[in-house]
């Protein structure tokens, strides 16, 4: 098969093109690069704060409730560095494969720029005699022929120099890209020493998580006292709340009665600020604040399994928050404070009023609002209080809308 021959800046052009149509994706490929790296990057934070949580319960010196969610969230928090990593090991290889390709081809275009200089050469030295060229010129037909060949040996003299410089710049873009991969093939190594140590954490981890349950498993009856305890003010709270709305239900009719309200289909009559307050809240879904600046939830919303005691289960109105001692809780919208309340085993309670949405923070040592105050998102409402005999600081947080439960997870964001 005859072979095609392409001048040299009819593959440049080529080169050009194809650039084009890849540059995107290329630049994709560095986006996704980039943002693998910054989650990891939080991840490894993730786990350094939960790190911190879980030596500070783990000071009383004996297995604890608290101490096996935070061992828990820390294998999530690995598993999801792991897989961070994979992905970043994938996006390398393909990088090595790409270099490695870029490398054959210019290894490839060198070849052949230095055997077409080669041959210019040859050429060249062939008819180096000044008297050969002043005959080819004088041996023209007419002037218009020999201005032509004048020309000819100009461009070609310009077309050996720039030949020269691009077997000098193919040189330079190849040894770029033979360092880029050595680099590449030590960042893959690198990351795979990591995905190894992380993986050894992770069975270490697992083991302690297994460990932390045979012991709590032996504190059966201790467990089952707490946990009725702490049913018993959970019930407690969800009346008080129950209560509080049944009031705020009531006194909304009247404002509203006085300004020319209306009432929506949960019951709550709302003035027309107080509607435009409640549908901000709504479209706001999903993109709350937390209530604490940092934190690990403990116990999700809902009925589910309890973690260690058999065929019991218990029942969460809301969320529970693990934070840092001295810690504060901090409104995750715009609101009226519309309750200041103590009760027992949740210390002092914040109920703040979004037009027909409350949202209810619990477990507080010391209140920094009063009924009737207006608050901002991300106000300080008050800090939360620390079990020092568990070194535990935990908020339980709760979102009504009218008398209807919501799960708070699926109203904050996903990043603190």
């Amino acid at each position: 098969m005859k072979q095609v021959y392409i001048p040299f800046y009819h593959k440049l052009r080529i080169i050009a093109i194809l650039g084009f149509f890849l540059f995107p994706v290329f630049l994709a490929a560095q986006d996704r690069k980039s943002g693998l790296r910054q989650e990891k990057k939080q991840i490894e934070a993730d786990i350094k704060y939960t790190n911190q949580l879980l030596s500070k319960t783990r000071e009383n010196r004996r297995s604890s409730m608290d101490g096996l969610v935070i061992l828990q969230q820390r294998i999530r928090q690995r598993e999801r560095l792991i897989n961070t990593i994979k992905a970043e090991l994938i996006l390398l290889d393909n990088e090595i494969i790409e270099t490695g390709d870029s490398i054959f081809g210019l290894t490839v275009e060198l070849k052949k720029l230095k055997e077409e200089y080669a041959q210019m050469i040859y050429y060249a030295n062939r008819n180096r005699s000044s008297y050969n060229r002043l005959v080819f010129v004088f041996s023209a037909r007419d002037f218009n022929q020999a201005y032509r060949r004048i020309k000819y040996f100009q461009q070609y003299g310009a077309y050996r120099r720039t030949q020269a410089e691009l077997i000098t710049s193919t040189q330079d873009k190849l040894s770029i890209k033979e360092l880029e991969l050595e680099q590449q093939k030590a960042e893959k190594q690198s990351l795979l020493a990591q995905e190894h140590d992380e993986k050894q954490q992770l069975e270490n981890e697992k083991g302690d998580v297994d460990h932390t349950i045979q012991d709590l498993g032996q504190k059966e009856k201790e467990l089952k006292a707490a946990l009725r305890a702490k049913q018993k003010a959970v019930a407690e709270l969800e009346k008080a709340i129950e209560k509080i709305i049944a009031e705020e239900i009531k006194l909304a009719e009247e404002r509203a009665r006085a300004r020319a309200g209306t009432t929506t289909s949960s019951g709550f009559a709302l003035t027309p600020e107080e509607k435009q307050l409640s549908e901000n809240f709504t479209s706001n879904k999903g993109k709350l604040p937390w209530p604490t600046e940092r934190g690990i939830v403990s116990s999700t919303f809902g009925e589910h399994q309890h973690p260690v005691l058999p065929r019991v289960k218990i029942k969460n109105n809301g969320i529970d928050i693990l934070t840092g001692e001295g810690e504060y809780a901090r409104a995750v919208f715009n609101g009226e404070v519309t309750r200041v309340i103590s009760v027992p085993n949740f210390n002092n309670v914040v109920i703040v009023r979004h037009g027909e949405f409350l949202t209810v923070y619990s477990n507080l040592d010391e209140v920094m609002v009063s009924k009737g105050q207006k608050i901002t998102t991300k106000q300080r409402i008050g800090r939360i209080y620390t079990d020092h005999n568990e070194n535990r600081t935990k908020l339980h947080f709760e979102i009504w809308k009218a008398k209807d439960l919501m799960n708070p997870s699926s109203w904050l964001a996903g990043k603190r």
